[in-house]
């Protein structure tokens, strides 16, 4: 069944429009960057990867979470172990980000960590044509780290209202660092989510 377009769906394909139009063939990492609920955005620029024909690969930061016990370390609620402890950068370059730019027949995994039963996740190989597209969100993503592995990042943008205060503090530390405004391909306000909107950094 054809779901039927929404202004938030119609964004979605004209930002896949864009993207396309500079990275037509090979293999393409776009970052959905945001201080939290990244989720819904990344899935509907997702779906509409697969309605403009493309093999499209969906991943998510938090399945790349550290131990509870090495997201601690510095004390629970810490807003330098939310940023600096919470995600396993490395392991995601390893797994995932490399090899997925690697092509070929080389395998990828989509997860490296359950937190929410605090193991390790189960290896899970998978593998995706010589054009696919993946598309990772979650928090952070234009840390020093990252820079120079993503093609294309969108920056989003909302409410910080309700957010827990080592949240907003791991968000100030990543301003500071990363200046993510400056260094993404389009910043996106969602403060209406059914109604995103581009705008510049410029702009405040």
């Amino acid at each position: 069944m054809v779901q039927p377009a929404t202004p938030a769906s119609d964004f979605a394909d004209a930002l896949v429009g864009e993207i396309r139009h500079n990275y037509r063939l090979g293999r393409v990492i776009v970052a959905v960057d945001g201080v939290e609920d990244t989720g819904p955005f990344a899935e509907r620029l997702a779906a509409a990867f697969v309605r403009s024909g493309v093999h499209t690969v969906r991943a998510r930061m938090d399945d790349f979470q550290r131990p509870r016990e090495a997201r601690e370390l510095r004390g629970d609620g810490v807003a330098e172990g939310y940023y600096f402890d919470r995600y396993d950068l490395s392991t995601l370059k390893r797994v995932l980000i490399e090899p997925f730019r690697l092509g070929g027949s080389t395998g990828f995994q989509l997860a490296s960590f359950d937190a929410a039963r605090d193991r390790v996740a189960e290896s899970r190989w998978l593998t995706a044509p010589a054009d696919a597209v993946l598309v990772l969100d979650g928090p952070f993503l234009q840390r020093p780290g990252l820079r120079g592995q993503i093609n294309f990042t969108i920056y989003l943008e909302g409410s910080q209202f309700g957010l827990a205060p080592e949240v907003v503090g791991a968000d100030e530390l990543y301003q500071a660092e990363a200046g993510p405004r400056f260094g993404a391909s389009a910043i996106v306000s969602v403060a209406d989510p059914e109604h995103p909107r581009r705008v510049f950094a410029d702009s405040c």
